[in-house]
């Protein structure tokens, strides 16, 4: 296990913002009317953050569209339009032919030739994907990827600089549209997430309340991360879901309320948009009208199976292919992997016609039903040997681009590429069962089947072969489940949706423990709250074995202004956010805790002060409070109290405190620091922070392994 970025996060000091926002709840109790403006603040600025996130995955959902179809062909006319709209006074007329619309080989050379369709389906897929690579590259690294684990680490109160700022937002939308339509196997339900959080960020730092309490931004992310799955899915209920189960490591009362209201007024706004113009919020919404049979559970339980085979392997190769990736990713580079990854990606995947498609088009086909009057391939008995080749082969396809395209350098989710996988199989499966049924109709397996109706319905076996992929890979269960009961409307299936997500679950954690989130930020070293079971290192060890000893403490006073200028300034490289304030540098008498950004302030006020002034962090002015080296006239000096901006009760252990304990604390209180004082004086002799705790932890842990 790594920690190697944990220098690029910032520790959120959930004890000291709280007690910020304590004094200005205070405040705004003596003033009624401006109690009134930021409650109506919080409730517009959640509206108006969910709203921008239904525009946006609108907007995205277009340009995506027409970008995946513009590798197949063009409208003549209005090239602006993809395939759909382009034919779409012909659909309406029951018109099979579509003049208007024209394939690359007709454009270029007058007829049909394969092999130039072919060659501008490559073309076009690797020149779309080498140009987002190259985008995020120069202008937005942090745009790269799906976003989630690093949203994990900032709602467990780890902050990185830049990750939700405007610039990332914009390359994370434009690359996103640019990365699914070339034709890799990555999703953009993840990065759809990233992106609400995001706007949910942009949006809200324009207002102080927001600005000043890092409580208040992780309630903003967490209700903008539901949104984000909310459109991704078409699921307002499972999106908040899922920012509760696998998401936010808090999560009060007032977030869920906030949640809810922030992806209610995203699928509206999507819903208003309409991007497909079907009236669908995602492109593979479905419903079902048939219900299942109790011998198909067996089918059902292997279902599973596939999903946790699938996830835990798919999880473990994709974290060896991101190991070569930061190995050789230099050597390589970013654009030239994406560059050939799409070019192999659009090679294989355009020979079979379930990999040529977009994966959102894939998924709405797969998960239909089939009709009496069909003439879609799926539907017609005599193309079934052949369609469960194809699928198998989809599959497997499928499964190898995904394993090497996520965490590829541009935006990329791995939800639909796994939902299209999983759908695939049990589309396979559910085909051949359909098979044996019309082969073997007297079976005793199939005695309970009505003769005059259909008895197997495979598109519902994609249905529960998406929830069982997308499960075994995320680890999610309940907002999985809600997720596809939210997509098809179908309450018949929530126990056969609930028993191929608990399968799943239980084989993925017989490989590999946690989602690929997890996994992802365990290697990447990105630090996050980890549950107490995930520590076993902890056990039997104490605070002493575990703090550091070299504290950089400050004097509690009298000192020149200068002099603590000149400590701030040499720790400032060092990292150091904040000082223990000690009676004198020779006793080590705790007497409080300053951060470093209220005493920059404090200095930069006393700039034009006398030569003469001195500063007191605490205490009274007194002998025993000067130290051995601090000498000067007390009737002729200016002393400055700054006792009002230390927090002289700071958390506080003893060395023999479990080291179980402590962790507790940083849970539970979140404190960034916790000073550790004497058994018996109160002498400072210690400090730890959370960032140590969990490299103790990581390090601890990559040993054992």
């Amino acid at each position: 296990m790594s920690t190697a970025r944990f220098d690029d996060f910032t520790t959120v000091d959930w004890v000291d913002d709280g007690a910020k926002e304590h004094q200005r709840q205070q405040k705004k109790q003596r003033h009624a009317s401006r109690g009134i403006y930021e409650a109506s603040v919080s409730w517009g600025v959640v509206v108006a953050v969910g709203a921008l996130i239904g525009i946006n995955t609108a907007m995205i959902s277009i340009v995506t569209e027409w970008l995946s179809d513009l590798k197949l062909g063009v409208c003549q006319g209005a090239w602006w339009l993809n395939e759909e709209f382009c034919c779409w006074q012909q659909e309406q007329q029951n018109n099979s032919s579509c003049d208007q619309w024209a394939t690359w080989d007709q454009l270029l050379v007058g007829t049909h030739v394969g092999v130039v369709r072919w060659a501008a389906f490559v073309a076009i897929g690797t020149g779309v994907a080498a140009t987002c690579a190259w985008l995020v590259r120069e202008y937005a690294p942090m745009a790269a990827g799906s976003g989630l684990p690093e949203i994990k680490a900032t709602l467990s109160g780890y902050a990185v600089r830049g990750f939700l700022g405007g610039w990332t937002l914009a390359m994370k939308s434009v690359g996103l549209a640019m990365a699914v339509a070339s034709g890799l196997s990555v999703g953009k339900e993840g990065p759809a997430v990233h992106m609400g959080c995001c706007v949910g960020n942009v949006v809200s730092r324009n207002f102080a309340k927001y600005r000043e309490s890092a409580a208040r931004r992780r309630e903003i992310v967490s209700a903008s991360a539901a949104a984000g799955v909310a459109v991704a899915f078409g699921a307002p209920i499972g999106g908040v879901l899922f920012s509760l189960e696998d998401l936010s490591s808090r999560f009060p009362r007032k977030t869920l309320w906030r949640s809810f209201l922030c992806a209610l007024v995203a699928t509206v706004s999507l819903q208003a948009m309409n991007p497909f113009r079907t009236g669908k919020l995602v492109m593979f919404q479905a419903s079902y009208d048939r219900d299942w049979h109790f011998f198909e559970i067996l089918f059902f339980v292997i279902i599973g199976v596939f999903g946790g085979v699938y996830g835990g392997l798919c999880i473990r190769l994709n974290l060896r292919v991101a190991a070569l990736r930061k190995q050789h990713g230099a050597t390589v580079g970013a654009v030239r992997e994406v560059a050939g990854l799409a070019l192999a990606t659009t090679a294989v995947t355009y020979a079979n016609q379930f990999t040529r498609k977009d994966m959102g088009e894939l998924l709405g086909g797969l998960l239909q039903e089939c009709r009496p009057a069909s003439a879609d391939r799926l539907c017609a008995p005599a193309q079934a040997p052949a369609v469960a080749w194809a699928l198998l082969w989809a599959t497997a396809i499928r499964s190898i681009g995904t394993v090497l395209a996520y965490g590829c350098k541009v935006p990329c989710g791995i939800f639909v590429p796994s939902m299209a996988i999983g759908a695939s199989f049990g589309r396979m499966l559910g085909t051949l069962v359909q098979m044996a049924h019309r082969a073997h109709p007297k079976w005793s397996l199939f005695a309970h089947c009505a003769p005059d109706t259909p008895c197997i319905t495979p598109a519902t076996y994609a249905f529960l072969g998406a929830a069982a992929a997308m499960s075994g890979v995320t680890k999610v269960t309940v907002a999985v489940v809600v997720i596809m009961y939210e997509l098809t409307g179908a309450i018949n299936f929530i126990v056969p949706t609930m028993l191929v997500v608990m399968v799943a679950k239980v084989v993925g954690d017989l490989f590999i423990a946690g989602g690929i989130s997890e996994q992802l930020m365990l290697l990447n070293g990105l630090p996050f709250a980890e549950e107490p079971d995930d520590q076993p290192e902890l056990l039997g060890k104490s605070v002493v074995a575990l703090m550091h000893t070299d504290i950089h403490a400050l004097p509690a006073g009298p000192l020149p202004p200068a002099q603590l200028q000149a400590v701030l300034d040499a720790s400032a490289s060092a990292g150091i956010r904040g000082f223990p304030v000690v009676d004198n540098l020779h006793d080590m008498r705790l007497v409080g805790y300053v951060s470093r950004t209220s005493l920059t302030a404090e200095l930069a006020s006393l700039s034009s002060s006398a030569p003469t002034t001195r500063v007191m962090l605490g205490g009274s002015l007194t002998p025993s409070a000067l130290s051995d080296d601090i000498a000067f006239d007390v009737s002729s000096a200016s002393v400055v109290s700054l006792a009002h901006v230390v927090n002289t009760s700071p958390v506080t252990v003893r060395p023999r405190t479990s080291a179980e304990t402590a962790a507790d604390i940083f849970r539970k209180l979140g404190p960034r620091i916790i000073l550790v004082t004497s058994e018996d004086a109160g002498q400072l002799v210690g400090l730890l922070t959370r960032k140590d705790l969990l490299k103790y932890v990581r390090s601890s842990h990559s040993i054992d392994s």
